[in-house]
């Protein structure tokens, strides 16, 4: 993966730059039935995995002995959740610090096909009482214009917390960004239409291993 990025830094990710042409499909292993949809694998499985145990680490350095409650954004940041949850898991099984955590989980829905939208739809996030007084980890897949983050977290202040930070896998350079940025990054990636790693294009894709990039063709097929 060195040749695919520019810089490395804690506060903005890896860098994934903007003429990157990802990796051949079929070097990789995907589901036949996707067969066509996708135009490369943007950034393998094992890539993630490595990516997403050093921002454990990361988390753990910084909140090691601070209960936890983990808000994991569905659906598609419960891969990423989950993966970096028993990161965290390992490192307190096998360090003096540990993490004691509760995980809950919520759902946002702004996107119509490719697109974001104003309408905004938080589920499950309506009554967040116990929040009160926590340290809380917010889990999101991907930020692009952080308007949906900077929602979301005016409404979680609402609850006084003591603490809130927030892990992010993927953060989009898009025009008109608020700049509401996660305090934990994977990866700074260009504006393009990702799928996989419970990524979706109206619910398909989840199943994907790998980040990919998914072709027109793909977007026509499952358009609604």
């Amino acid at each position: 993966m060195a040749d695919v990025v520019s810089k490395t830094a804690l506060d903005c990710g890896i860098v994934i730059e903007d003429d990157w042409p990802g990796y051949n499909i079929d070097l990789f292993s995907s589901p036949t039935h996707y067969s066509g949809d996708l135009d490369c694998v943007y950034i393998p499985h094992g890539v993630i995995m490595d990516r997403t145990e050093r921002l454990a680490r990361n988390i753990m350095d910084d909140l090691g002995d601070h209960d936890l409650v983990v808000l994991c954004v569905l659906k598609g940041g419960y891969q990423f959740s989950a993966d970096l949850v028993e990161g965290i898991k390992t490192l307190s099984r096998n360090s003096n610090r540990s993490i004691p955590m509760r995980v809950h989980f919520i759902r946002l829905k702004s996107y119509l096909n490719d697109q974001s939208t104003e309408d905004l739809q938080i589920i499950g996030a309506e009554d967040l009482s116990f929040l009160n007084g926590k340290n809380v980890l917010i889990v999101e897949a991907i930020v692009d214009t952080g308007n949906t983050l900077k929602m979301l977290l005016k409404h979680v202040e609402g609850f006084r917390p003591k603490m809130i930070k927030v892990a992010g896998l993927l953060v989009k350079r898009v025009p008109h960004s608020v700049a509401c940025l996660p305090d934990y990054v994977g990866f700074e990636i260009p504006n393009r239409f990702v799928v996989g790693y419970a990524l979706d294009y109206n619910e398909y894709f989840r199943d994907l291993d790998h980040i990919c990039v998914l072709s027109e063709s793909g977007k026509m097929k499952y358009k609604i």
